[in-house]
């Protein structure tokens, strides 16, 4: 009995199951670093998500693509039953996972939503464990490094190209005031701004209407910026309350 114990006991110490643990500790490693890649931008921002949430992200999704390449060492080498498995299944389960984990981190506020940027990484994060999980070590290293660079530098590139800004507005007026939307319209076009085709909503409490819309910039030059936006609804006719935002997505 006791020897039996031993031998089953020994068998998760072999030299091949040693070896398997070895190749899936460097795979966890790599991932890790990997996922630290990625994740380095989202918390030198101040996101949620940083360093640690995509480092998990990157070895969780790899530890999980990575054991299922070795079914034969399961158990000690002992399963009582042989052990099939369609890795393609393992790396849709990780896909559904991640896109629940990304859901949550997607906020929206009246017309703006944020969180987009950090959904889409996390998921490309764990892209980048599977692709180490299978043994693809040199895309998955060229995508860390794409998607480190895609947040980095493409906001300043976005920044240098041609854009029409988006400001979301909200303009509460007073008891009795009733705005016309043709005078909105050229007030917003006098600014450099034109309110966006479908984003107009009216509600009314109390007798006081409240207006809100999302004012899409002609050009960046010609825009208005919102601090002085601000000054001037300070003394437009009829409005008791105002809020502005960029609006962002």
């Amino acid at each position: 009995m006791t020897q039996s114990f031993s031998s089953y006991f020994m068998s998760f110490w072999s030299a091949a199951e040693l070896h398997a643990n070895a190749i899936i500790f460097l795979n966890l490693t790599g991932a890790m670093l990997l996922g630290f890649v990625v994740g380095y931008e989202r918390s030198y921002h101040g996101r949620a998500a940083g360093m640690r949430t995509y480092g998990l992200v990157c070895m969780a999704s790899a530890a999980l693509v990575v054991i299922s390449g070795y079914p034969d060492f399961w158990f000690g080498s002992r399963a009582l039953y042989p052990v099939n498995l369609d890795p393609s299944r393992t790396i849709q389960g990780i896909v559904t996972g991640i896109g629940f984990l990304g859901a949550g981190v997607i906020m929206r506020e009246g017309f703006t939503i944020s969180g987009l940027t950090t959904a889409a990484s996390l998921w490309a994060s764990s892209a980048i464990g599977v692709m180490v999980g299978v043994g693809f070590y040199a895309a998955a290293i060229l995508l860390a490094f794409l998607s480190a660079a895609c947040m980095i530098w493409v906001s300043r590139l976005e920044a240098w190209l041609p854009s029409r800004p988006a400001v979301a507005i909200t303009m509460q007026f007073r008891r009795g005031f009733l705005p016309t939307e043709d005078a909105m319209r050229k007030m917003a076009l006098a600014r450099g701004y034109e309110i966006a085709t479908g984003t107009l909503n009216i509600s009314c409490k109390d007798g006081r209407t409240e207006w809100r819309f999302v004012a899409v910039g002609l050009s960046r030059k010609l825009a208005t910026r919102i601090s002085e936006l601000s000054v001037e609804l300070n003394a437009f006719e009829g409005v008791e309350f105002y809020q502005i935002a960029h609006a962002r997505n």
